[in-house]
């Protein structure tokens, strides 16, 4: 049994339900005078405390999946192989599944948290497109972390087996995991109705959790003498995904995007990385990265934390350093959030080069359906940034330095706004 199958948690539900079970029986038993008394009451109440904490903890990990499997569990991490994999001449065919080659960068995952997902494409791949459950391996920093991959049916179709695509990254917050990408945020599912409907271009959409040591929280920040999770999302993971894909190789093809710590991640990725990320989506970020008790110390110690904190902070880049040549989206609802100040003084302090726009919703929480509700339209207007084809349609039109995504109801629209 996995440690994040539903056999798992049935199983766990079902011995804490005997063991409370028990303890009913045995009590009248125990409640004699006596030391082995006392000392049985003791076990038989410690014993179910256990089983049941321990069931609510599988639960609780299938649903968010803190760790992946029970060699994860305890602290057995695979390592990355040394050796790199490079794309033949098809650049990518996309049939990754049940194929394993010693040394590449993507190689076949299970698909036991695929199958729990409703909504996935299903039938010819050329028709309805397809997802992929892979491991993405880190040549740089030995990370190797799950991924879903969805390929948009025209990747497999003749017309267009030459073309590179665009590429979104999915990013989950903390503890997320690439199920609650797929289930619960519906990136595969949201990003193929709209390529069918003609709402946006083919697209790859890549689902990932930053979440590479867990169960810490490292914030995206590459840690001194810790992980390294900024050089994993900005270095390993596109030399991964373009070793075994057809995706573009320009960053004008590249865009990630997420929600909570997620989104925050993204809005690092893209500020801090122009030139691999040129699109950035965030629904419900933060601005600046702290410490706290599930990051740990993020910045080391000495002369240069200050400048290390500095440089995760959005709002000292934005005062002190150039502005990125990059286009972002924010996210944030004016009730039942307390980032929206926080977004609008980010709005505010946005400058040419640089590209904002934002959904400010009257009502929504830091959950899900306030986070389903932004996608769509999150989705379409990162879409129209990202070049396709790469190498045939470039891009040379300019766009407003501000703009403004009303999402005031299930379908929110965009609509300019002056310059500052």
């Amino acid at each position: 049994m996995g440690l994040t199958s539903e056999t798992t948690v049935y199983v766990m539900a079902a011995v804490a339900a005997v063991c409370v079970a028990l303890l009913v029986w045995l009590w009248p038993r125990l409640a004699r005078h006596g030391l082995w008394q006392v000392l049985g009451r003791l076990a038989a109440v410690g014993v179910t405390q256990v089983t049941i904490v321990a069931a609510f903890a599988c639960w609780l990990n299938s649903s968010y999946q803190f760790f992946g499997s029970w060699s994860e569990l305890f602290g057995n991490v695979d390592t990355a192989p040394v050796g790199v994999s490079q794309a033949d001449a098809r650049e990518g065919t996309g049939t990754v599944t049940g194929v394993s080659v010693k040394g590449a960068l993507i190689q076949p995952a299970g698909d036991e948290q695929l199958r729990r997902v409703s909504g996935l494409p299903t039938g010819p791949a050329a028709v309805n497109g397809r997802v992929e459950s892979v491991k993405v391996v880190g040549r740089r920093t030995g990370v190797v972390d799950p991924a879903f991959v969805y390929l948009p049916p025209q990747y497999f179709q003749k017309a267009y087996h030459r073309q590179r695509f665009p590429v979104i990254v999915a990013l989950s917050g903390y503890p997320g995991s690439i199920f609650n990408l797929a289930q619960y945020l519906r990136v595969s599912q949201t990003a193929g109705e709209l390529q069918k409907s003609g709402q946006m271009q083919p697209t790859i959409m890549v689902m990932i959790r930053p979440t590479i040591a867990p169960p810490r929280d490292t914030e995206c920040v590459d840690v001194p003498g810790g992980p390294q999770t900024e050089t994993f999302l900005a270095k390993d993971l596109p030399e991964a995904l373009k070793s075994a894909y057809r995706v573009g190789h320009d960053a004008s093809a590249w865009g990630v995007m997420g929600y909570s710590s997620g989104g925050s991640c993204a809005l690092q990725l893209t500020m801090r990385n122009p030139h691999v990320y040129t699109t950035a989506g965030a629904l419900s970020p933060d601005y600046e990265v702290k410490d706290d008790p599930t990051t740990g110390n993020l910045f080391g110690s000495g002369l240069d934390r200050v400048n290390r904190r500095n440089g995760h902070d959005l709002m000292w880049r934005l005062k002190h350093l150039p502005a990125p040549q990059v286009s972002v989206l924010v996210a944030d609802s004016k009730h039942g959030e307390r980032g929206y100040p926080q977004t609008l003084a980010f709005i505010k302090a946005v400058k040419a080069p640089m590209r904002v726009a934002s959904i400010l919703p009257d009502h929504g929480s830091h959950n899900f359906p306030t986070w389903v509700r932004e996608m769509p339209a999150t989705l379409k207007w990162m879409n129209q940034q990202l070049t396709f084809p790469q190498d045939v349609v470039p891009r040379h039109h300019k766009k407003p330095a501000h703009a403004t995504v009303r999402a005031s109801g299930p379908e929110p629209t965009e609509t300019a706004a002056t310059h500052r």
